[in-house]
């Protein structure tokens, strides 16, 4: 009987308004996002009636989690930032040196006299006059190891001790203690790179750990990352240092234990400095910008206890010598010690100018880097842009969500209403989840959302097109409507797994925009499933029991394939497989001779979105650039109606020039300064540079998330199915992402990361499709035991040719709409999804079918072996 108890009634609505109501706050952004704010300054003791005003603006009862927008929809800056975590070897073997030095001196009548003659990072070289007191020495020295502070690192000490020479010793960090300290580095940097942002006031900045050595820095509202990186990419490492000399020539020899170190105001001038500093910034409490006894922009300090002490003891014994206060290799001063410093403060004067002592205040205020960080990507996106990538996601949305609720209305007439509420549902679940769980949406994952959008109502015809067929041999429109839901219910359930299995591994190989895009759609998927399977059956089931209807699909509707149809799809079987074979083989062609028109993504280097209210002249861009001699520099113009027709957007691309790691800002700056003789007002909304360690990295990663997801698919098909049907759908899969890597090569449109996750897409639709025929198949080989395979076949891909193409049709419009509305930015990857739907709803239909032809499949799972098919003969010509 056609019935759902109360409590699943109930359950199913309330799981509804739970959904909508943490959406709801998202449709009122401004307004909540500014009540959020004044609570959380209210909290944080502030007053005022704007305050009070603003936070009573939502309702306290309502819901006020949002959905955070990503930095190419609020515009901001992104940076990648690896940290050096070599660095701090070199540093601990510095501080290690004093206590050598006075544990060794202290037996100076067994190891003579004791010098650092260090000459390698990370290692300490001391050497020691009595070469009979070497066993001595390194016994000394190994008495100061400690234990290694780390839950693998139990029962090892910190130091490895060895003799290299009969009066030379070498300290370094043993293997456990570096894995320690690795760790330690960048958890520290992590939370002083925090504190540094924090102390800026930026807006919902996300720092995150990414990988062993990495920190993800997301800053909304910055006008670029150059701004980031002056506040985060200076180490602020601060040191106090003796000085030994004053040379003009950086190369003169400074002696064992010491560097030569530039002065930061005197040009030409270079000072001799212990390596080894008396104190460090690691001892600052507090630092403020102030002005000096001339009305200078200085910096004060003051250290802890601790620092206050050794400073203390250091300026006691050292009166009339000068000591060099050393920031980040350069010596800002070198005062002379006039009298004892007791209290532990002090005062840093220098060239300074009002800003860059501020700046310098909030450095050490905030703690030193324990070690350099190398940005191997960045990204700045105007606030402008982002405004106009909202917009023009808006309004793809809006677009592809009409197209696809007249097209259901006009195919289904009231069961595409209930399917079109579902729809609105859906995307309102999609919200509430995103909502909960603090996601992020970026403009890939608006068109994750778009083609959720296309895909959700594939459930939906599947059920639809199933009560059509038991609505003509059921007894009974109840009866029809069961059997339609329990006999789609396999087909929804494999569909839905593999494409979800693709969007797991994206959203575990991927990164940034692709994790979004993964996101979005690996919730479309569990959201689309839910609404279908009981949204919609809830809807039809209260309608049925109110209206009791003879007919359930009475009236002319729209059809893309008629009712009934026998086509023999493998009356040219031979045909289409050797299309497919000739359209593989240009692709593989192209590859092979104009290969990929790859991206910044994987080639690494800088592209600057321009934008400008002259007509772009790429020739005129390029002899401008041409002046600087960069070397390879690409300028493409982009057509874009969201910045409307008075709008002119050119992209220019440029690669690292030879010997540098990656563009430098002064030549970002420079190509600006050079186009801006074009225009001077010309802006620069976008900039993005990526590393070549970074784009190395993207590639090898493209093709193992590719190979993941082709090997899960044959996996878990052959589990589900036999083993012939997991290799016809592997074929089908290989077969769409050659064509499509093909057709990128012949037309040489960019090839960037957001393809690869337009790649990984295509092989869960194509599979979403293949799953449904094959889905049929095994059902029909065991209703119709007569029919050869073939016939089968045939008959499967008739009974299922309906959905396919009205799936396909659903997805095409939201992708077109999203291509023709949704910005270049995504024009691409949409392109590829496009084209992927195209080759997949082929391939499903010819390449996996003839595949499965051609091995040929058991004539039953229960135990029948016989093998039916397998020789290509069966085929007719």
């Amino acid at each position: 009987m056609l019935k759902i108890d109360l409590w699943k009634r109930v359950t199913i609505w309330l799981v509804v308004a739970i959904g909508i109501a943490m959406a709801l706050p998202n449709g009122f952004y401004g307004t909540v996002e500014r009540s959020n704010d004044a609570e959380a300054a209210l909290a944080a003791g502030q007053s005022g009636e704007d305050l009070q005003a603003d936070a009573a603006a939502w309702p306290s009862f309502m819901p006020d989690n949002l959905v955070n927008l990503g930095l190419d929809l609020r515009g901001g800056a992104q940076l990648l930032a690896e940290v050096q975590v070599e660095d701090v070897y070199e540093t601990r073997m510095r501080a290690l040196w004093p206590e050598v030095r006075d544990v060794l001196a202290a037996q100076r009548d067994v190891v003579g006299f004791v010098t650092d003659e260090s000459d390698t990072p990370g290692e300490l070289r001391v050497r020691i006059s009595e070469p009979a007191g070497m066993d001595r020495a390194l016994s000394l020295v190994r008495g100061l190891a400690q234990q290694v502070v780390s839950v693998t690192g139990v029962g090892q000490t910190d130091i490895v001790v060895r003799a290299v020479s009969d009066t030379d010793l070498i300290v370094t960090l043993s293997e456990a203690e570096m894995q320690a300290t690795d760790d330690r580095t960048v958890r520290q940097a992590l939370e002083i790179v925090r504190r540094r942002i924090d102390e800026v006031g930026t807006r919902e900045p996300s720092i995150q750990r990414q990988g062993a050595d990495r920190i993800l820095i997301q800053v909304p509202g910055v006008g670029s990352a150059q701004e980031v990186k002056d506040i985060i990419g200076t180490t602020a490492q601060l040191g106090f240092h003796p000085v030994v000399g004053r040379t003009s020539d950086p190369e003169d020899r400074a002696g064992a234990g010491n560097v030569v170190l530039p002065s930061l105001d005197e040009p030409g001038v270079y000072y001799i400095v212990e390596r080894s500093p008396v104190v460090t910034g690691e001892d600052l409490v507090d630092s403020q910008p102030t002005f000096d006894q001339n009305n200078r922009p200085a910096v004060t300090f003051r250290f802890n206890p601790s620092g206050a002490r050794k400073f203390g003891d250091y300026t006691l014994e050292n009166i009339g010598s000068p000591f060099a206060i050393v920031l980040d290799d350069e010596v800002v001063s070198a005062p002379t010690i006039q009298a004892h410093i007791s209290g532990g403060s002090g005062i840093i004067t220098g060239q300074f100018t009002v800003e860059e002592s501020t700046n310098l205040a909030v450095l050490l205020r905030a703690g030193a880097l324990p070690a350099e960080l190398n940005f191997l990507q960045e990204q700045t996106v105007g606030p402008d842009l982002g405004q106009d990538s909202i917009n023009a996601g808006a309004i793809a949305c809006l677009v592809a969500f009409a197209l696809v609720l007249i097209y259901m209305v006009l195919s289904y007439g009231l069961f595409g209403i209930f399917a079109n509420v579902a729809l609105l549902v859906n995307v309102a679940l999609i919200f509430g989840l995103l909502s909960l769980i603090g996601g992020t949406l970026t403009l890939p994952g608006i068109a994750g959302i778009v083609l959720t959008i296309g895909m959700a109502v594939d459930a939906n015809v599947l059920i639809f097109e199933r009560i059509r067929e038991e609505a003509r041999t059921a007894k009974g429109p109840a009866r029809a409507i069961e059997l339609g839901y329990e006999k789609a219910l396999s087909a929804i359930i494999d569909a839905n797994i593999t494409t979800f299995i693709t969007a797991a591994i994206l959203f575990a190989m991927g990164a940034g925009p692709v994790r979004g895009f993964a996101i979005t759609l690996g919730l479309g998927i569990i959201t689309s499933v839910f609404t279908a399977i009981f949204v919609t059956r809830l809807l039809v089931v209260i309608w049925f029991e109110r209206k009791r209807p003879k007919q359930l699909f009475a009236g002319r509707y729209l059809r893309l394939v008629k009712q009934g149809t026998a086509f023999d799809f493998f009356n040219r079987a031979k045909m289409w497989l050797g299309i497919s074979a000739v359209l593989a083989l240009v692709a593989f062609g192209s590859f092979l001779y104009q290969g990929l028109n790859f991206g910044i993504d994987f080639k690494g280097g800088t592209t600057l979105r321009t934008q400008s209210a002259q007509v772009v002249d790429v020739g005129e861009y390029r002899s401008v650039i041409d002046g600087l001699e960069l070397g390879e520099v690409t300028i493409t113009e982009v057509f874009d109606p969201t910045f409307g027709p008075d709008q002119n957007v050119a992209l220019v691309a440029l690669q690292a020039q030879d010997g540098e790691e990656a563009v430098t800002n002064e030549t970002i700056n420079a190509v600006q300064d050079a186009l801006r003789t074009i225009d001077p007002d010309m802006t620069f909304p976008a900039v993005e540079s990526v590393g070549p360690t970074v784009s190395g990295e993207l590639i090898q990663a493209a093709i193992i998330a590719v190979a993941l997801a082709i090997g899960a698919v044959l996996i878990y098909i052959w589990l589900r199915f036999e083993w012939q049907f997991a290799l016809g759908a592997v074929a089908a899969l290989v077969h769409d992402v050659v064509l499509t890597i093909g057709i990128f090569s012949e037309l040489q449109i960019r090839f960037d990361l957001a393809i690869i996750a337009a790649l990984l897409t295509i092989v869960g639709y194509s599979l979403n499709d293949t799953v449904v025929v094959f889905d049929r198949v095994r059902e029909n080989l065991r209703k119709y035991k007569q029919k050869d395979l073939k016939a089968v076949l045939n008959l499967s891909i008739n009974e299922t040719l309906s959905r396919t193409f009205m799936t396909s049709f659903t997805t095409l419009l939201a992708l077109i709409s999203l291509y023709v509305l949704g910005g270049d930015v995504i024009r691409g990857f949409v392109f590829a999804m496009i084209w992927g739907v195209i080759v997949g709803t082929y391939s499903s239909i010819f390449v996996a079918s003839t595949t499965l032809l051609v091995l040929g499949v058991k004539r039953d799972w229960s135990g029948d072996n016989k093998n039916v098919g397998g020789q290509f003969a069966n085929i007719d010509a």
